[in-house]
């Protein structure tokens, strides 16, 4: 049990992109236990995406899986189609999907920059793109879009991340001011540190350097994290969040 608050989310629909591990997987569990009905999306496709459908499916809620790479436009168009017509309208959009690689800018491929933008921000205008007209039309939405720390503050060997998230910061703002009025929301969960496989890509020189600054002194687990994307997907608790970066960083950000 993640301690979600029950039904928040019940008779929602939402897609969670980067599902079959880490914060997106927790996310789609708490979603699960908060009543939604959830598509799981991720380039990484069987067995690993269907072990999380089957945890999600046991608290009796539909929930089907897609793979698919979301920094790509035909994939994204392919993903919303098929969760349309599994599960008809989509409320509640969860851009999870990233990856994380370290190098510093003097030695950075350009190829490895583009890869970053792609995936870790790219998706995030292609997904927010795909899930606006039903949910202007509804008149109710909710777009999630993870974020990150580095983000607000860099990070050495990281300038092609912080690059990223930046963007997805500054994207979710001007997309909140949008759609403002309109009954859909736009915000950000920027995490500090949480023990997921992607953050396990870190190198240990890295890694000890922001222990050390964590104020909490430890890293986060991705079950703390789920709780916020829980919050601002719901009524009336997320109705006042647009535009908004809410931060479970251990302290790391303090704003």
């Amino acid at each position: 049990m993640t301690g979600v608050p029950i039904a928040a989310l019940d008779g929602r629909t939402a897609l969670v992109t980067g599902a079959a591990s880490g914060i997106g997987a927790a996310i789609a569990l708490a979603y699960a236990e908060a009543g939604a009905r959830l598509c799981l999306a991720d380039r990484t496709g069987e067995p690993v995406l269907d072990a999380v459908r089957k945890r999600c499916a046991a608290f009796g809620h539909e929930v089907v899986t897609v793979q698919a790479d979301v920094s790509s436009e035909p994939e994204v168009e392919r993903l919303f189609g098929a969760a349309r017509v599994m599960l008809g309208a989509v409320d509640v959009v969860v851009n999870n999907a990233g990856i994380l690689t370290e190098s510093p800018v003097l030695d950075m491929p350009t190829a490895l920059f583009d890869e970053m933008l792609s995936i870790n921000l790219r998706s995030v205008f292609l997904c927010s793109r795909a899930a606006l007209p039903p949910m202007l039309a509804a008149g109710f939405g909710r777009i999630i879009n993870i974020a990150s720390q580095v983000g607000q503050r860099g990070g050495a060997g990281l300038a092609h991340y912080a690059a990223a998230k930046a963007g997805v910061i500054g994207f979710t703002k001007s997309l909140a001011r949008e759609v403002g009025g309109t009954g859909v929301t736009a915000n950000c969960i920027a995490p500090g540190p949480i023990n997921t496989p992607l953050g396990g890509t870190l190198s240990d020189e890295w890694t000890r350097t922001l222990m050390a600054e964590l104020p909490l002194k430890r890293s986060g687990e991705p079950h703390e994290v789920a709780p916020t994307a829980v919050l601002l997907a719901s009524e009336p608790g997320g109705n006042l969040y647009t535009g908004q970066t809410l931060g479970p960083n251990s302290g790391h950000v303090m704003p």
